[in-house]
């Protein structure tokens, strides 16, 4: 390609994204197309020969925006999903322009070096052990699979036996206790780590999702042996915060490892206003929070925090005679999470914090936690309307109608099929305590006041014309 060619190309792309994202702020908040629409327009068979860059890049453009949810728009309510912020997306092309395989620091200097600094930036706006290691991984799934990776490693090794060594055959058992309503990528993570799903000790929990301290002695004491204690920053629905000083003294005092997931809730760090939510969590062994969330990088990007830099180590290197020579005192990206061939992850991390500092990071905590009060005030006050939780986060369940669960969840199905429907807010559903509720997660960096202010009457006109 020649070098007039790619500026037109690349350009082009520009061209396309600024039209995109500068559309979303009034467009509707869901894609003109289903997944089945959009397969039937794009099944073609595979073609012979190659078409000109341009040619693809505008079909590309075409063929795919229908299909589009606006995910990086103010009104996307459906998930906890940052908003893509332009210094982070800018930071992401460079990362793909510069095309550089950040697995080690001698072949990629500027990408080492640049994780490196974003680790630290980490873990002081987090405000964790400084020592602790950072893995820059995909999400919060794997970050999990990370975090209780290194826990595993450890704990056996405590034991007497090197599962990285040796594999999990004729190791002795190690009991995962976790509260009931933990996040499914736990299970998923702990599946992938070979320990299984359906062997989790599950803990009770309260009325909006936090592990019963009480409830996590009595079980812990019943098992002897290796022992992995999975904590909750930030539950989905209601986006609680498990009683971190009294699970870490109950499973420290047991010789457990201490995992926390803190998807999002652990970004409640970052507010002095919310800080007070995590108490006690920095006494934990490993952590897992996302950067697509309320860091607002693009995706994919997470972090597994790990204390015991040495067991993270053990449970992610990996040897090889070809690969680069690793001096005393070297952080090497690739020594903390499972890949080799890897993208530059630190670079929009690092742009992220460039761009926000500590003051921006803990304003958009703040004002996200204000926009879910102020969406649980709107629609509390509508006759048939039930606020479903404590809204301490950005977290807000709401439940419609009267009569018993199935009633509750017929009308409440029918309300966020018509919300979606309508196309000013996204919103989604989901089973909680014997209830189907709609789910509103204010994580986007684009949400204004108006906003919320015009999803909440869609909202009530939804639930209006659904009782009337």
């Amino acid at each position: 390609m020649m070098d007039e060619d790619m500026e037109r190309l690349l350009s082009r792309a520009v061209d396309h994204a600024v039209r995109y994202r500068a559309a979303l702020k009034e467009g509707a908040a869901l894609p003109s197309a289903n997944y089945h629409q959009m397969r039937e327009a794009l099944a073609a068979p595979l073609p012979e020969t190659g078409s000109p860059p341009e040619a693809v890049l505008e079909e590309l453009v075409q063929r795919s925006e229908p299909g589009l949810m606006p995910m990086a728009g103010p009104r996307f309510f459906g998930f906890v999903i940052g908003a893509s912020h332009p210094a982070g997306v800018a930071a992401d092309w460079m990362v793909s322009a510069w095309g550089q395989n950040a697995g080690y620091h001698s072949p990629t200097p500027a990408a080492a070096a640049m994780e490196e600094v974003a680790e630290g930036w980490l873990l002081e706006i987090l405000d964790l052990p400084r020592h602790s290691s950072i893995g820059f991984v995909t999400g919060a799934t794997v970050a999990n699979g990370v975090g209780l990776a290194a826990a595993r490693t450890r704990v056996l090794l405590d034991a007497g036996w090197d599962p990285d060594a040796d594999g999990l055959f004729g190791a002795p058992p190690v009991i995962v206790l976790a509260g009931a309503d933990a996040h499914s990528s736990v299970f998923s993570a702990l599946q992938l780590i070979g320990f299984g799903y359906a062997r989790v000790q599950k803990i009770a929990t309260d009325d909006q999702g936090r592990m019963r301290a009480e409830a996590l002695a009595e079980e812990i004491g019943r098992h002897q042996g290796p022992k992995i204690v999975i904590a909750q920053a930030g539950q989905i629905n209601t986006g609680a915060y498990d009683p971190f000083g009294d699970i870490v003294e109950i499973a420290h005092r047991a010789g457990a490892w201490v995992h926390v997931d803190g998807a999002f809730g652990l970004w409640a760090r970052a507010s002095e206003a919310h800080k007070h939510l995590t108490a006690g969590i920095e006494g934990a062994d490993s952590w897992v929070t996302d950067g697509h969330k309320w860091l607002q990088v693009p995706y994919d990007s997470g972090f597994a925090i790990v204390r015991d830099r040495e067991a993270h180590q053990r449970a992610m290197t990996q040897w090889s005679t070809y690969l680069p020579t690793i001096a005393q005192g070297d952080r090497v990206p690739s020594a903390y999470v499972p890949e080799l061939s890897r993208r530059a992850r630190g670079t929009p991390v690092w742009a992220m914090l460039k761009t926000l500092g500590r003051r921006g990071v803990a304003e958009l905590v703040e004002r996200h936690c204000g926009f879910a009060r102020q969406f649980a005030d709107l629609l509390g006050r509508e006759p048939g309307i039930r606020i479903m939780n404590e809204v301490t986060i950005n977290q807000v369940i709401a439940n419609f109608g009267e009569g018993d669960a199935e009633a509750r969840k017929a009308a409440t199905e029918a309300v966020i099929a018509k919300v979606q429907q309508d196309g000013t807010c996204f919103v989604g559903g989901a089973h909680w305590h014997g209830d189907w509720v709609m789910r509103i997660s204010v994580s986007s960096g684009a949400t204004t006041a108006p906003d919320v202010e015009r999803s909440a009457a869609a909202i009530i006109a939804a639930w209006r014309a659904v009782r009337g």
